[in-house]
């Protein structure tokens, strides 16, 4: 597994290691969901409120805190397209509770004639058909006037909570939370202007891998998560 360096801790100073080792592994995504409803307790039983997931690894964290706060869970899946600029600009299309969400305008060709046209229209319906195996073809969910908690395992760059979070925003729900067990500082401040709150339990540095903060970091497959999908509450 690549250690990656935090982006905001270039050097890996003697006390960033310190704090490596002060940072105690999650058992498993379960368990660091679990861990992570009881610092959203304030919103449990509300009416409003929906968990999102995003896939995979999203997953079984949101399961925890949707069942502690007896809400709602769906589905966030991203498929990346591309990155127009380079680095940092790169543009999806997401599946967010069955809603689906392009980035940059981008739409599909209704006869594509070129290689970019095309390419956009077959990532367009591998996502489709990855929703419908996720959401076993469940009908899609409304966010307007909602308390949307986004749940992942972790932020590294922050970009894949950046657009799920983005994509929600489009659906027009009342607050956006950000949810995760573990993030990095420029994770942290890449999500922090963008949603109404953010919660998360542990902050290393170095960051490195979001895996390396689990000691157990198996993930659902798709043909599995639609097992701890709920629309209603239990």
């Amino acid at each position: 597994m690549i250690n990656f360096p935090d982006l905001d801790d270039p050097t890996l100073s003697t006390a960033g290691h310190q704090a490596l080792n002060q940072v105690v592994p999650f058992p498993d995504l379960s368990t660091a969901g679990r861990q992570l409803a009881l610092q959203l307790q304030s919103h449990r039983g509300g009416d409003n409120v929906i968990v999102l997931a995003v896939v995979l690894g999203g997953v079984p964290v949101a399961q925890g805190v949707a069942n502690y706060l007896n809400a709602p869970l769906d589905l966030i899946i991203i498929r990346r397209l591309m990155a127009p600029q380079g680095p940092g600009s790169q543009l999806c299309a997401l599946s967010v509770g069955g809603s689906t969400i392009i980035e940059g305008g981008l739409v599909p060709a209704t006869i594509p004639s070129t290689p970019v046209e095309h390419f956009i229209n077959d990532a367009i319906a591998e996502l489709k058909a990855r929703e419908q195996q996720c959401r076993r073809r469940r009908p899609s969910i409304d966010l307007a006037g909602k308390t949307v908690i986004v749940v992942d395992c972790g932020m590294r760059s922050g970009s894949t909570m950046l657009a799920s979070i983005r994509a929600v925003r489009t659906l027009k729900p009342a607050r956006i939370i950000a949810a995760a067990p573990v993030t990095s500082f420029g994770g942290q401040a890449a999500v922090i202007g963008e949603v109404d709150e953010l919660v998360c339990l542990a902050r290393p540095r170095p960051f490195g891998h979001v895996g390396l903060w689990y000691k157990n970091f198996t993930r659902p497959g798709d043909d599995r998560v639609g097992e701890f999908v709920h629309s209603d509450a239990t």
